[in-house]
Order: structure tokens, then C-alpha cells, then sequence
């Protein structure tokens, strides 16, 4: 043997040494970090294996078109979705050595069922991690309007579902209005999530009031849906502080964006339909509530007519028992006056016969009848007047007009 060897023949070394001691195929769990599909079908793929996001191990690998065009389409009806990068995959190849091309895996097979199983492994992750953080619940547990009038829209406007939805809406049979903005983001695809958290601070961000923001998507593969299954898509929506309710279009499965939403629907026209059988249960509501009302008010209504009824009558009999009692006191009382009021003009007369014998008796021409005189000066009678010496008095009797003039005055002393 020569003390070198060229580059061929140490490839070609290796080549022997390889095939030599190697098995014809092996089963190997490795990342997709690449992948290309050139013009003639054959597939050309990066293999990593990563420690805490750091590449410890890395091949080339082939999947040539004779058995990529079948590989794919099975992979992919299997698992719902399609090869890519950023996928763990179990795979069965043979290992190749090319002087030229160096080291490659021929890829010949890949179980699915490992893909499927990494994949529910990989959102029982994030699920596990949304928990532990403590806001998995935090949206389904916020409250929620009676009806759902101001409504934020996350979707695509040019979205078969987008339109659905509005359809739906607009067109209720009953007449509901609703007020609707529509953010628009990207709703498949790499780009999906950070797109939807983009709309959500915008959302949060216009300081407006909604009732609800409703993420919706038309229908596609279940693939279209991985992007929904983002932890960082999940943990802003869980925080979200208005109830998120989803209908992203699939029928079968559920993403996590599902799990942790306020409400989670199937399809657009499905949330739509929702939003109008909330505003039928309040008005559904409000009508029973009124003829609920009507019926206490018309119940109270009809106590009240009873209530004033008994005490109208309560009321007559009291005033019949009363005015009763007041014309029998008045008949006493009037029996009493006419008692009282002859009782007094029977005494009047007495008095006025007495008064009248009095005045009878006091009458001069009486007095003068009995025989005596009635004395006078300047037509007046005399009394207690005192009288003068040479004075004129009258004295009159019963028959007789005398004139005197005063000769003397004697003063008679009471005493004597």
C-alpha cells in the first residue's frame, strides 16, 4: 500500500468499508430541516438532531421520485398534512456513500403513525405548558353579553369563510343588526400566527368596547390548522380580555386555539349562527319578561280593584252606620230643642207676666190712682234734686194739676 491515498480512493475506502459492515437499511428519528422538490420529482432533504434547539447531528438525505410521488401522497392522506420542515419524522432508509456526492440516507419509507403521534405529543406540549403557565382556562372563564352587538372579526377578506359568515349575518331572517370590524391577518401557513397575535394587539390597542373578537377561516387540510396549534398564538389568546370564539372550518378535528377559546365552532356560518340564536334567547327573554310582567302587573291590578271594592263597601256600610247614628242624635237633639225652647217660652211668659205686673204697678197714673201725687220742677220729676226757696214745682194727682211755691225747706234727718 502507498504512504497516500488520492481523495477517490479515500472516498472509495470508505465506500467499501461502509457497505462492508453496514445493514441494508435503518429506522431513524430525525427533524426535517429542509426540504426541495426539483423539476424531475425527486425530493432532496436536510436531517437534524437538535439538543434544546442546538444541532448536534445533521445528514443529507434522498426520497428519489419513483418512490417520493406515492411516499407523499399516502404520508399525506394519513397524517393530514404534508412533509416540511420543522417535522419529526421515523424514517427507513438505506445509507449511501458517492465518491463525488459523499454521505446521503435513501429514504424509502416513513411511518405515519409516529409522525401522528409526534404531532399529538408535540400540542399535549403546548396544551401541558399553557396549563403550568396558568391561563389555559383564563378566556373560557370571562363573562359574556347577553347578546354579542359590537363584534371584532380576525380572518382573511378575501376567505370563502369570511364571506360565509357575513352572509349569514346579514341576511338573518329576524333583522338583528350588528356592528363588525374586520381585522385582517394571514390564516394559514408560517406566517399565520404571528399575523393573528398582530390583529389581536390591534384589537386590544383601538380601545373599543367590543363583545366579542371571532377568528374565522374557510375549509382546507388539516395541515392548514397546524398554525392554530402555536404556543405562542394559544398563550396571547388565553389572555386575551375579550371572549375569543373560533371557527376556523374544520369538521373533525380540534385545534388548540380551540381548546383555550371562549367558545369554539366548527365553521364560520356555525359561529354565525351562534351570535343570531344569542340575540333570539335575549329577545326571547325580553318578550317572556314583558308578558311576565304584564300578567303581575295585571294580577296586582286586580287585587287592587278587589282591595278598593271591599273597602268601598267597608266604607258605605261605615258611612250608612255613621249618618244612621247621626240622624238618631239628630232626632234627640231635635226633640230636646223643641223641649228646651218651650220649656224657655214657657218661662218667658212667666217673666214677662211678672215684668209686666211690675211695670203695671209702677205705672204714675197707678201711683197716683193708689192716691198720691207726683211732684215736679221744669217738667221733670223731682227726686233727690235739691230745692230752692221761691222755686215753682208741679204736683199732680189723680184729677188735680197743682202749682206751689216753695216758702220753707226743712231737711228731714233720715235717722229721726
Amino acid at each position: 500500500m502507498s504512504a497516500h491515498l488520492s481523495l477517490l480512493e479515500l472516498n472509495k475506502l470508505i465506500q467499501s468499508t461502509l457497505s462492508g459492515n453496514l445493514e441494508p437499511g435503518y429506522w431513524v428519528i430525525a427533524e426535517i430541516s429542509e426540504l426541495k422538490v426539483n423539476q424531475n420529482g425527486h425530493c432532496y432533504i436536510e436531517l437534524v438532531e437538535k439538543d434544546k434547539q442546538r444541532v448536534i447531528a445533521k445528514t443529507r438525505a434522498t426520497i428519489w421520485a419513483n418512490v417520493y410521488n406515492n411516499l407523499s401522497i399516502w404520508f399525506e392522506r394519513m397524517t393530514s398534512q404534508e412533509l416540511k420542515p420543522g417535522m419529526k419524522i421515523l424514517c427507513f432508509g438505506s445509507i449511501q456513500f458517492h465518491e463525488l456526492y459523499g454521505l446521503s440516507f435513501n429514504i424509502k419509507d416513513i411511518d405515519a403513525n409516529f409522525t401522528l403521534g409526534e404531532r399529538e405529543r408535540l400540542r399535549q406540549e403546548v396544551i401541558n405548558k399553557l396549563m403550568e403557565d396558568g391561563v389555559f382556562d383564563m378566556n373560557k372563564e370571562l363573562p359574556v353579553d347577553l347578546a354579542l352587538n359590537r363584534i371584532a372579526i380576525i380572518s382573511s377578506p378575501a376567505a370563502a369563510g369570511y364571506e360565509d359568515f357575513m352572509n349569514q349575518i346579514e341576511a338573518n331572517e329576524y333583522g338583528y343588526k350588528y356592528d363588525i370590524d374586520l381585522f385582517k391577518a394571514t390564516m394559514q401557513g408560517s406566517a399565520a400566527s404571528e399575523s393573528i397575535i398582530n390583529a389581536l394587539h390591534t384589537i386590544h390597542n383601538s380601545n373599543t368596547d367590543y363583545d366579542a373578537v371571532i377568528i374565522i377561516r374557510g375549509g382546507g387540510s388539516r395541515v392548514d390548522l397546524d398554525c392554530f396549534d402555536d404556543y405562542e398564538l394559544a398563550f396571547n389568546a388565553c389572555q386575551f380580555p375579550i371572549p375569543i370564539i373560533t371557527g376556523i372550518g374544520h369538521e373533525r378535528d380540534q385545534s388548540i386555539l380551540d381548546l383555550i377559546a371562549f367558545k369554539a365552532l366548527k365553521t364560520p356560518t356555525a359561529v354565525a349562527e351562534w351570535i343570531i340564536g344569542k340575540s333570539m334567547d335575549i329577545e326571547s327573554t325580553m318578550i317572556d319578561l314583558m308578558h311576565r310582567t304584564g300578567k303581575y302587573v295585571q294580577l296586582i291590578l286586580n287585587q287592587k280593584r278587589t282591595d278598593i271594592s271591599s273597602l268601598t263597601n267597608r266604607l258605605s256600610n261605615s258611612f250608612k252606620i255613621q249618618l244612621s247614628n247621626n240622624d238618631y242624635r239628630l232626632d234627640r237633639m231635635s226633640s230636646q230643642l223643641k223641649s228646651d225652647v218651650k220649656l224657655f217660652m214657657k218661662q218667658a211668659h212667666s217673666g214677662l207676666d211678672d215684668y209686666g205686673t211690675k211695670v203695671n204697678y209702677l205705672n204714675p197714673i197707678n201711683t197716683l190712682k193708689r192716691g198720691y201725687s207726683i211732684t215736679s220742677k221744669n217738667g221733670k220729676m223731682l227726686g233727690n234734686e235739691k230745692l230752692n226757696v221761691g222755686d215753682i214745682i208741679e204736683t199732680r194727682t189723680l184729677y188735680s194739676l197743682l202749682e206751689s211755691k216753695v216758702q220753707k225747706i226743712d231737711d228731714l234727718n233720715e235717722e229721726d
